[in-house]
């Protein structure tokens, strides 16, 4: 049977080769950016996860950019005909033009997969999604938030962090955001509940964006699974918080399911219960999984830079002393955290935790020169811009003091994107950064345990052993 099934999987392929190869029709605009679509299906996407895992993924981009002597190359990845643009210039025209020449663009089984209903378009969901994002993150709302990152800090610290000699930061990084963002937004404050979650969601981000094929057994079916629970964990929510509304017990101030169950869909209509445990589901992804990662290189490099975490300690440490025993930090005290926000800002430019992310052409667009045709798939490459000479001068030098002035290339520095689609939760992750390394590095000092671990991509950064560190209390 197993032999059966091999065969035939083999034959497909190798039909699928012969079309793609001699049948398939060639595109007729000239002039399509320099580069090669690699194999049938997989283009050359298991090549670009191979070099993330090593922690080497500027190699794809710049390998191409020195074969082809262009900032801009075609390839075939996730399934479809892309072009991968490494310019602050092809930056600008993707974050300038929206709804104009692109629009957003997933795999077709991702995006079946993270949209709320099949009759919205991925650029509805994202409106929708932008809305709700931005009444939750509103001014006000962030400045009540700060004391209550404040507490959850202080006893993340004193629950997983003290009376240890050493510990795993990237699993506590997770740990931390996402119960963190469980509470703030949808008012979940049983760590058990939270950490099942966690591990849900953490299996769906490492294992989506590979090839895109839902077989069971692969890390792709392991995802779309425990998709599967992750959102009927959310139904559950929708329908207790749904009772606590009729029963008079919501939360007093306005978290992300209390907007949802307010939101509406294009014609006016309330959002169904499935609608809003997919919307739960992307928001709360996205607003834990880059935060933590960027937590745990922030550590890596405090601990490879002593002179910068000294600096910071001395920021915090002015900020601490100016304050009560007992008082919680405040929206106006994260302002002071200047320094510290350069070095997060330099610690996002070399290692982001995003690798960018996907457009798709609504009509033929040229770039430097080169033909883009309608329907091409596009990839902003965050590392591309970050680590180029003519945007960061000596790139591999970490200099905070980049950030002093107005000196940064216009739409070169992007680990949140830019321009009028610039992520609505960049303010919601300064504050959670901020917050936590205000009271890490006046707590303790650290050393990595493994001197020479690598970052990898899998898909999104993350210590190749965890990032374990040796403590030492701070006096």
């Amino acid at each position: 049977m197993e032999f059966i099934i091999l065969s035939l999987l083999l034959l497909s392929l190798a039909l699928y080769s012969l079309y793609y190869v001699i049948i398939k029709p060639k595109p007729t605009t000239q002039n399509l950016p320099p580069g090669r679509k690699g194999w049938p299906f997989i283009g050359e996407t298991l090549e670009y996860h191979a070099l993330s895992k090593k922690g080497c993924i500027e190699k794809f981009m710049s390998q191409r950019m020195q074969k082809y002597s262009s900032k801009i190359f075609k390839t075939s990845y996730l399934g479809a005909d892309m072009v991968f643009l490494c310019s602050a210039e092809g930056n600008k025209l993707l974050f300038s033009n929206e709804h104009k020449l692109f629009k957003p663009w997933l795999p077709r089984i991702i995006e079946n997969s993270f949209k709320s209903s099949p009759n919205i378009t991925l650029q509805d969901e994202f409106n929708s999604l932008r809305r709700v994002i931005g009444s939750f993150t509103e001014p006000n709302a962030l400045r009540r938030y700060v004391g209550m990152m404040d507490a959850n800090a202080k006893r993340h610290l004193r629950k997983y962090w003290d009376g240890n000699d050493a510990v795993k930061v990237h699993d506590l990084s997770r740990k931390f955001i996402f119960a963190l963002c469980c509470e703030l937004m949808y008012n979940i404050h049983d760590t058990r509940t939270a950490d099942e979650l966690e591990n849900l969601a953490h299996c769906i981000m490492t294992e989506f964006f590979i090839i895109p094929v839902n077989i069971p057994g692969t890390k792709f079916g392991r995802a779309v699974r425990a998709g599967r629970e992750f959102h009927q964990r959310f139904r559950n929510m929708i329908k207790q918080r749904r009772l606590e509304i009729e029963e008079k017990r919501e939360p007093e101030h306005k978290d992300i399911l209390s907007l949802l169950l307010l939101e509406k869909n294009k014609d006016g209509e309330d959002l169904t219960e499935s609608e809003i445990a997919l919307k739960m589901q992307a928001v709360l992804i996205g607003a834990y999984d880059n935060p933590s990662i960027a937590i745990s290189t922030i550590i890596k490099f405090l601990a490879e830079l002593p002179e910068i975490y000294e600096q910071v300690l001395r920021e915090q440490m002015e900020i601490a002393n100016s304050k009560g025993p007992d008082e919680l930090l405040s929206f106006d005290d994260l302002k002071r955290m200047k320094y510290t926000w350069n070095v997060i800002s330099e610690v996002l430019r070399m290692e982001p935790p995003n690798s960018g992310t996907f457009r798709e052409a609504l009509t033929e667009v040229t770039i430097d020169g080169y033909k883009i045709p309608k329907g091409f798939k596009l990839h902003w490459a965050v590392n591309a811009t970050h680590k180029d000479p003519e945007c960061f001068p000596n790139p591999e030098k970490f200099d905070p003091s980049r950030y002093q002035g107005n000196d940064i290339v216009p739409f070169s520095y992007v680990p949140f994107g830019a321009g009028p689609h610039i992520c609505p939760g960049k303010e919601f992750a300064r504050l959670k950064l901020l917050v936590f390394f205000h009271n890490l590095v006046r707590k303790f000092r650290w050393e990595k345990i493994i001197p020479d671990e690598k970052m990898i991509r899998n898909p999104n950064l993350m210590p190749e052993k965890g990032l374990p560190v040796r403590l030492y209390p701070n006096n």
